[in-house]
């Protein structure tokens, strides 16, 4: 599923992030962004261990915030790593955060002029934010952002599985009829 926002393509796929040939991947890492489980660690790994030793001079960072890295071995040739934050119950400023952590990752994109960037679901795996709900965030900070930017013109969703594509699909169209 795709659509376009002001000269801009939201795309939906599942797929394998780490396999993505966009400008940049967007790793949904931790605050040390010295890897993990889950996407985090699943691009560390096709990185290769230069990943982690450009991270480790960047002195971790905040959750909402993003950094950016080279690919090393990706096809990607950045890495924008955006930490999101664990949810609890909705009540303790969580989409705020993630809203800020998309707005910081495609700031990055933007200041070094990248075209295209692939994003995962940050904070819906094992930082337990509910899908639909970090959906929603997401596709109305990326058109918050598509309104005043113009690049990047690509902004592909990658969903690790079915159930992620089917959820973001049906929020996406929701989101359109609104």
């Amino acid at each position: 599923m795709q659509i376009e926002i002001n000269r801009a393509v939201i795309e939906l796929a599942q797929g394998d992030i780490t396999e993505q040939d966009t400008d940049a991947i967007v790793n949904a890492a931790n605050e040390s962004l010295l890897g993990g489980g889950g996407v985090d660690g699943a691009i560390h790994r096709a990185a290769g261990p230069q990943l982690l030793a450009e991270c480790r001079t960047l002195g971790g960072c905040v959750t909402g915030d993003a950094k950016i890295t080279r690919g090393y071995k990706l096809r990607a040739k950045y890495v924008i790593h955006a930490v999101g934050p664990v949810y609890y119950d909705g009540t303790r400023g969580e989409a705020e955060l993630l809203a800020s952590a998309y707005r910081r990752a495609l700031d990055l994109a933007h200041a070094h002029q990248l075209a295209s960037v692939a994003f995962p679901a940050i904070s819906t795996g094992v930082y337990g934010y509910p899908m639909a709900a970090a959906a929603r965030v997401a596709f109305a900070t990326i058109r918050e952002f598509l309104q005043t930017h113009a690049a990047p013109t690509l902004l592909r969703m990658v969903l690790y599985d079915a159930r992620a594509l089917q959820t973001h699909e049906r929020v996406l169209q929701e989101f359109l009829a609104a």
